[in-house]
Parts: C-alpha cells; structure tokens; sequence
C-alpha cells in the first residue's frame, strides 16, 4: 500500500508543481513506483515541467467521468524509469471533481504505487480540499514573504479541519518547505529567515530549496533540475526526497557571502 503525499500552497507562484516535478522524479529515480497527478483544474503546468505536454491523450477528469479507465491516462514517462504522470483536466469548470470519484481514483493509485503525489491547486477552492482530503501526508510550500506564509497557514488550518484524518480525530504529517531562499537578501533583512517561517507556521522543515537560475531553465525546458548533478537546487530536492523516504541526510551546505546555509543545519529534526 502507498502513501498519498500532497503538496501544496496557500498561494499560487511559489513553486508548488516544480516541487511536485523534481519530489517525483527523484523517488523514482531512487527505485520507488511513482505517479504525480495533477489536480489544478484549468490551469494545469506540470505536464510542462515534467516534458510530457505533447504525450496527453486523456485526463484525470476523463478518468473519472468513464471516458478512458485508469491505465489510458496514466503517462509513463520514457526518460525516468517508475515515474508516472496523470494530467488535470483544461476545463475551466473547477467544480468538475466529484468527492468519491476522487477517492476511489487515489485509492486506486494508492494500491498501485508507493507514492502518489497530488499537485493541488492553490488557495482554498474546492478541488484544494479534493486533493488534501486522503492525504497521508501534506508538504507545503512557501516562500519566505509574509504573504506566502501567512497563506500557507490558512491552508495548514485547512488541512488539520478537513481532511479524512482529521475527521478521523488523527492528524497528516505536514512538513514546510521554503522554496526560493535568497541567502544574501536574508543577511540584509530584505527577506524572512528561515527561522522566521518557521516561527509562524510552527512545523518541521523538510527542506530549504534555494533561488538559483538553472531551475528557471529546467522549468521551460520540461526536464526537472533534480536530473542535473551540478544543480545546488537540484540537490536540494533529491534530500528532500530521501527524507521523504525516512533517511536522515544533512541539510545541503549552501553559503551565502555569509555562510548562512550553514546555521540551518540544525533546524532539521
């Protein structure tokens, strides 16, 4: 039986499905059986930065509507052995995703794969609470502007108020990655700290993903960073996906001018 990870954000533009991409890619590159779905009805990217745009036949509303069964949608990518894909839907009807087709669609997968992991959409519409509803686990993304944070906290409410677990008198595992880290502006007080993030939303960091050009490109190019050894962000997530895995890997020395990557080290638990 897998585990049903959702990642997620309360706003849209910190990162939350090149997240989702390079988190995929690297379990499957570890050996795990793994497929991404994608739940942002109307404004799906991650087929984009998974380089699968052009293989789409069928989508998860397909799926779910008895269009296609369950082994039509599912794109297996060619380039990462164990990595699957489930595309959303481009119907501007955010309201398409009916509660227990959901749930039997996961439960599917759940029985299929060792991790699904749901690319929700962001904010607190209703196909957000679709994708956190059976999560096992939620990491949520932010980056370090108050904005961001402060939304992120609305969803962390969310989460803990209506998802299965939750209904259930249990709790989901949520983690915080902060996505975007600008060491330099940190020193400077031009950016919150990673501390600072972690003081308002009061869970454990999984990883701190820092804002370097090469993962804008791999974005656009459709091939997750976390295929480029040279890549700090790229390293970044590939630790990030081994503690997933329950591994207790450092936090990547990254330094800044500074050397603030290096007091993190002790933030992990």
């Amino acid at each position: 039986m897998g585990k049903i990870i959702t990642i997620t954000s309360g706003k849209g533009g910190v990162g939350k499905s090149t997240t989702t991409a390079n988190i995929a890619t690297a379990l499957a590159k570890d050996g795990k059986k793994v497929v991404a779905i994608d739940f942002d009805i109307g404004l799906r990217n991650l087929d984009m930065i998974l380089g699968l745009e052009n293989r789409i036949v069928y989508d998860v509303v397909d799926v779910m509507e008895g269009n296609c069964n369950l082994a039509q949608a599912i794109i297996k990518d060619k380039k990462t052995n164990g990595l699957h894909f489930i595309p959303a839907s481009q119907t501007k009807d955010k309201n398409v995703l009916d509660k227990e087709k959901v749930k039997k669609l996961l439960e599917d997968l759940k029985n299929e794969f060792d991790y699904v992991l749901v690319d929700s959409p962001a904010g607190i519409e209703s196909g957000f609470e679709h994708s956190i509803f059976l999560a096992d686990r939620a990491i949520v993304v932010t980056t370090p502007e108050i904005s961001a944070v402060r939304d992120a906290d609305r969803v962390i409410g969310i989460i803990d108020a209506k998802s299965q677990k939750a209904i259930n008198g249990e709790e989901v595992e949520k983690h915080i990655i902060v996505n975007r880290l600008k060491p330099d502006l940190v020193e400077k007080g031009d950016m919150l700290s990673v501390e600072d993030v972690l003081h308002i939303l009061s869970l454990p960091l999984i990883g701190v993903v820092p804002d370097t050009e090469d993962i804008v490109s791999s974005t656009n190019l459709g091939e997750p960073i976390v295929h480029n050894p040279n890549s700090l962000a790229g390293e970044a997530f590939r630790r990030i996906a081994k503690r997933i895995e329950g591994e207790d890997v450092p936090l990547l020395d990254i330094k800044s001018n500074n050397g603030f990557f290096a007091k993190l080290k002790g933030l992990f638990k």
